[in-house]
């Protein structure tokens, strides 16, 4: 089963997304990459939110995915453009309008950013350490992604190599992102545990 369909207290992550974009009252539109065996379930999961939210096939690898949903989209039809993971289903409207609003002020990118508090070390292919790196100017970045549309594009249109998110594909072109604050509630749901707490934590506040 694709994560985005894996439920929390009986509504899928994928639904849970979608509201949350829309409820953050910044999102016109929303897209949604499906993988191709199961674009009909993709689509009927989704028509409670009528013609705002359309499901593309998506490709094999999320930069891909990202690639075609952006294809459906006419050049220009809007000034910024949000690239989020369905994973993150509990982020707050908070941190979806701060990322619109650097980039509307006039950030070519805006990702939201949390501190990184793990010390991270550097380590080679046995394992062993090699370097320690300076937490104090690392951070973990989370979703959604903004960009000015044609930032974004012109990204895609370079041809550069997949990406594990869409600032770095923006970085290789020279274009500055910006950092907002992001929100622990914006956690990426991937294990059991991270679901259980998002049952036992996160909708529960969601939905109080």
């Amino acid at each position: 089963m694709p994560k985005a369909l894996v439920e929390v207290r009986g509504i899928s992550l994928l639904a849970r997304a979608v509201r949350g974009l829309f409820d953050s009252g910044v999102v016109d539109a929303v897209v949604v990459a499906a993988p191709h065996d199961h674009h009909d379930e993709f689509v009927r999961l989704l028509t409670p939110f009528g013609a705002r939210c359309d499901v593309v096939v998506g490709g094999h690898d999320r930069t891909s995915s990202v690639r075609l949903a952006l294809d459906s989209v006419p050049p220009g039809a809007y000034d910024v453009v949000l690239v989020h993971d369905a994973a993150r289903a509990f982020t707050p409207g908070e941190v979806i309008r701060a990322v619109v609003a650097a980039v509307c002020g006039g950030a070519p990118g805006a990702v939201p950013a949390l501190p990184v508090t793990d010390t991270v070390k550097v380590v080679d292919d046995a394992g062993v350490i090699t370097a320690t790196q300076d937490r104090s100017a690392l951070r973990a970045v989370q979703t959604p992604q903004g960009f000015a549309d044609a930032v974004l594009r012109a990204a895609y249109a370079a041809g550069f190599d997949a990406a594990t998110d869409d600032a770095g594909l923006v970085e290789r072109l020279g274009e500055r992102v910006s950092t907002v604050p992001g929100h622990q509630d914006a956690m990426k749901i991937t294990t059991a545990f991270d679901l259980a707490v998002a049952e036992a934590v996160l909708a529960p506040k969601e939905e109080a």
